[in-house]
């Protein structure tokens, strides 16, 4: 297995995208090879002196980057030798079976949309974030920011994204799919709410549960919550501010710990033709080396395989 990791993505690359590298290795199989992306010159200096054999990785050299204020669309078009766009190269031609970064969030959708393109039948892909619920497990929210305006049909195919990503990565058997709104009741919230409820109401293709609402985010009502990217997003920042918050005023709590995105590492992008993995801009070491952990668990449950099944 060959993972691709994109290490000048990020605010503080490529140090500690190279520390995650290091403590990943240390994890993951023998099977699993880690193709460094980015200046391989500082990687190899940075292993050479802190006394790791740089022969463990392997590197695609470039010292283009594209930098977090910059045109996605332009970007691809002006810097062909940049690291997302080489990434995207190396897993279109097959050469990689994963690709991670924690780069520009723009330039990875694009890549996402149209260089590896969605899996046919897929609307509109999206990325997901977990909520860690009070009876100690985890729900999944989606999207989080790639569909900030969604049609009925599109927050529909969001539940059978979650759905199978659920149950093949988080290994929730027949998981429990909501619809976020202002209130349970069918009636309640927009036009676009009341219209994806009435198509998800007798859905053969997940497991609806209905309407939840913001308070029961992190109850055990569904383990899949579908939203709008714009209210997702906006919850997924919520929730962060909050962990730090609660970590500035030196607060330890054991549930209120799992909001530490660093956890996490990054989001799968659901229902495209490859496995891609994005992360947060300020991601530590240790959110790296779990996106990359991550990254593993998503090509060995053949996530796309299984989406792509459902679609066709």
């Amino acid at each position: 297995m060959n993972i691709g990791f994109d290490i000048m993505g990020g605010d503080f690359a490529p140090k500690n995208c190279l520390e995650g590298a290091v403590m990943a290795l240390t994890e993951l199989p023998s099977d699993v090879k880690l193709v460094l992306i980015g200046d391989s010159d500082v990687a190899k200096k940075y292993f050479n002196d802190n006394g790791i054999d740089p022969n463990r990785f392997d590197y695609v050299h470039t010292t283009e980057v594209i930098e977090m204020g910059e045109s996605p669309t332009k970007a691809f078009s002006q810097k062909p030798n940049c690291s997302i766009f080489l990434g995207f190269k190396l897993l279109k031609e097959k050469k990689l079976d994963a690709f991670a970064s924690a780069g520009n969030t723009g330039a990875m959708l694009v890549g996402s949309m149209f260089t590896v393109k969605a899996i046919p039948g897929v609307i509109r892909p999206c990325i997901t974030t977990l909520l860690p619920k009070e009876n100690g497990g985890f729900g999944l929210l989606l999207d989080v920011g790639t569909n900030a305006d969604c049609k009925p049909d599109v927050l529909y195919q969001f539940g059978i994204l979650g759905s199978i990503c659920s149950h093949e990565i988080y290994k929730v058997k027949n998981p429990k799919v909501g619809l976020l709104n202002i209130g349970e009741e069918p009636e309640k919230g927009n036009l676009v709410s009341q219209a994806a409820y009435a198509l998800m109401k007798d859905s053969k293709d997940f497991n609806f549960v209905g309407n939840v609402e913001g308070r029961e985010l992190f109850s055990d009502k569904a383990d899949v919550i579908v939203c709008e990217g714009f209210v997702g997003n906006v919850l997924l920042k919520t929730a962060e501010a909050f962990y730090d918050v609660i970590k500035a005023r030196n607060r330890s709590d054991e549930y209120f710990d799992k909001f530490n995105y660093e956890l996490y590492g990054g989001t799968p992008v659901l229902g495209i033709n490859a496995n891609v993995l994005i992360g947060h801009g300020i991601s530590s070491s240790v959110a790296f080396k779990n996106m990359l952990m991550l990254a593993r668990e998503v090509v060995d449950a053949r996530l796309n395989d299984k989406i792509t099944q459902v679609f066709q």
